[in-house]
């Protein structure tokens, strides 16, 4: 082939880079430079006059239009027309402790907001900004317990979140259960919308509805949403991956690339996130298996590939700037080290332009064409957060200050930050993206904070608290995430040792308490994933976390599609394809996909302290998607 030759040296450079970087890591970390506790509380300081520089000017120059234009001090409707950035910045307000804007600005609201409007929107960004950030401000300004409840409040934004939700579930309507796209707030789906949507569109709607349906007691948000990554589960590959884009009413992949960026990115984090909000297993064994094929055919150590999902052929070497959320979620998940190494690797790409550009070709090691541009996104900021939190490491102070620099000096605006349309010559552009308020400086402030001895929500509040892709804050309460679990909502069956007949499990069975649970087999890897680390004097947290799904008769080492029936639906081209009989090869990559290895969790007590915000962490050191 004339372009071999081509393809052979892009690999070559490929892997030296690699090599570079596997040297550099195991130099040792010069911390001479480091930032001190009195620098730490003074960088905090700087990022809050960062957070009211960008608040300020959007409530004085673009409210109640959707986002800022920070460079000409105008506003824009981006969304839908309903003071957008204001609804995602909510939060972000109490977590500054800003009582007296964050009421007003949940009165305002009450007051004025509504969805009855001729509008066709995002469903993926409506239900992560807008329905996020009304959920995450009610579970805050009706709780005494938060410091922040607002005497006059009267669950206006609640009422306002499940009327939005109602408005988004005509979109759920198709063969595979997977969402349209987009959704008209007045009319529902357009007959000509687009059949075709993106892996992380139809995967990451599960915290909000969820959330949603323990709220208001009705449960078919959380089950459209639940079934939405069934059939997107349902659908990988025989390697347990995910394309990037499907046709929602036929299954078929129109995009075949598998990464764990741009179009996918998200899904894997609400598999795990789901879980450890709501404990319902069936999103844990989901996460497991994608998990562990992300990292047998994605990683390429320090840095993550695109590849086709049947056969795992590189098709892309990009770091792509929707991957640095990675290291963060592999916190969570309790796989440390390569989260810190390739954290490592992209904040290198940060150090040469000042800034991720949103492709940067590890091949050719310059900005991919066409991809310029740095729209303010938080996701490596975000993965810093949490390598702190988990490490307490002070080379992340550095990464966080070297941040606001660049911030500070090549994104500031008169009205507030601008977006970087060319890393390279750092020109900008009269945009300011809603979620720059939402996530980008909290994670900031929350880092600095977490440095200068926390005293906010998260750390010391009164519950422990799951971040949206959109950094929302939904608290892991008693109304949220001890809901009862009935058997019939998981479909859990065992095989009969004596027989194939597959015995589904009661409910009177679906209602046994932890101890037992943990006790029903020593063999279970899930069992001890979540029981390791407790002992009896724990009972009280143990309560408050809950693990539903750990029933009786639940039978170790089995796959999702054993546990739950639900297995992968393959293409009318994979079947053609393997009709003829299988190469040793071909076998392997089978078996690999039926008996996937789970992913375990080294200290469960360390892991749900750095997850929920617990404080009990200090020697501890082992979200995007935006449709095109």
């Amino acid at each position: 082939m004339a372009g071999g030759g081509a393809i052979h040296r892009s690999l070559l450079l490929y892997s030296l880079l690699q090599l570079v970087f596997i040297l550099l890591s195991s130099l040792p970390t010069a911390l001479a430079d480091g930032v001190s506790s009195v620098e730490a509380k003074h960088l905090r300081d700087e990022v809050r006059e960062m957070f009211y520089h960008a608040f300020d000017g959007y409530m004085n120059n673009a409210f109640p239009l959707d986002e800022l234009r920070p460079l000409s001090c105008q506003g824009e409707d981006t969304l839908g027309g309903y003071a957008l950035t204001l609804i995602d910045s909510l939060d972000t307000l109490a977590l500054l402790g800003d009582r007296e804007r964050f009421t007003s600005s949940v009165e305002w609201i009450g007051k004025n907001l509504q969805f009855d409007i001729n509008k066709t929107v995002s469903v993926f960004e409506t239900s992560i900004r807008v329905l996020g950030g009304l959920l995450s401000a009610h579970l805050i300004a009706s709780d005494y317990a938060t410091g922040m409840r607002i005497p006059s409040y009267d669950n206006q934004l609640l009422n306002l979140a499940e009327d939005l939700a109602r408005r988004m579930l005509p979109a759920f309507d198709t063969p595979t259960g997977i969402p349209f796209g987009s959704v008209n707030l007045l009319y529902g789906v357009d007959e000509h919308e687009s059949k075709i949507t993106s892996t992380a569109g139809g995967g990451t709607l599960t915290l909000e509805f969820g959330v949603l349906s323990r709220l208001t007691n009705d449960p078919i948000f959380e089950q459209v949403t639940k079934n939405a990554v069934r059939g997107l589960w349902a659908r990988r590959s025989r390697l347990n991956l995910v394309g990037a884009h499907i046709n929602v009413f036929t299954g078929e992949w129109t995009q075949k690339d598998a990464g764990i960026g741009t179009s996918i990115d998200s899904f894997y984090e609400y598999l795990l996130k789901a879980y450890l909000l709501f404990g319902d297993e069936e999103y844990l064994f989901i996460f497991q298996e994608a998990y562990a094929a992300a990292m047998q055919y994605l990683y390429n150590d320090p840095w993550y590939v695109e590849v086709n999902m049947d056969s795992a052929a590189i098709v892309w070497p990009l770091f792509n700037s929707l991957q640095a959320f990675w290291p963060g979620l592999q916190v969570l998940a309790g796989d440390i080290d390569p989260a810190v190494r390739t954290h490592a690797a992209f904040f290198s790409v940060w150090k040469r332009y000042g800034f991720t550009p949103e492709g940067f070709n590890l091949a050719t090691l310059n900005v991919q064409s066409g991809q310029k541009s740095y729209p303010l996104r938080p996701e490596l900021i975000e993965s810093t957060y949490w390598l702190f939190k988990a490490t307490r490491d002070p080379r992340y102070l550095d990464v966080g200050r070297d941040m606001i620099a660049s911030l500070q000096y090549g994104a500031r605006c008169p009205c507030g930050y601008c977006h970087i349309t060319d890393v390279e010559s750092h020109q900008i552009e009269d945009h300011m993206e809603s979620f720059f308020l939402a996530e980008t400086v909290k994670y900031l402030w929350l880092l600095f904070d977490l440095a200068s001895g926390p005293d906010n929500l998260v750390e010391n509040g009164p519950y422990k608290y799951i971040f949206s892709t959109e950094g929302h804050l939904l608290p892991a309460t008693p109304q949220i995430s001890l809901a009862r679990e009935h058997c019939s909502y998981f479909g859990a069956y065992c095989k009969k040792s004596s027989d194939t007949k597959q015995e589904s499990c009661s409910k009177s069975e679906a209602s046994m308490n932890f101890q037992e649970a943990a006790n029903a087999s020593s063999t279970s890897s899930y069992g001890s994933w979540v029981h390791r680390g407790y002992s009896s004097s724990d009972s009280s947290f143990l309560e408050s976390i809950n693990p539903s799904g750990l029933i009786k008769g639940v039978c170790p080492g089995l796959s999702h599609g054993q546990r739950y029936g639900i297995s992968y639906v393959a293409s009318t081209e994979t079947i053609h394809t393997q009709s003829s009989s299988p190469s040793p090869e071909d076998k392997r990559e089978n078996n690999a996909a039926e008996n996937p290895p789970l992913v375990l969790v080294s200290d469960i007590r360390a892991i749900n302290a750095m997850t929920f915000g617990g404080n009990d962490h200090h020697d501890q050191k082992s979200s995007r998607e935006e449709l095109e």
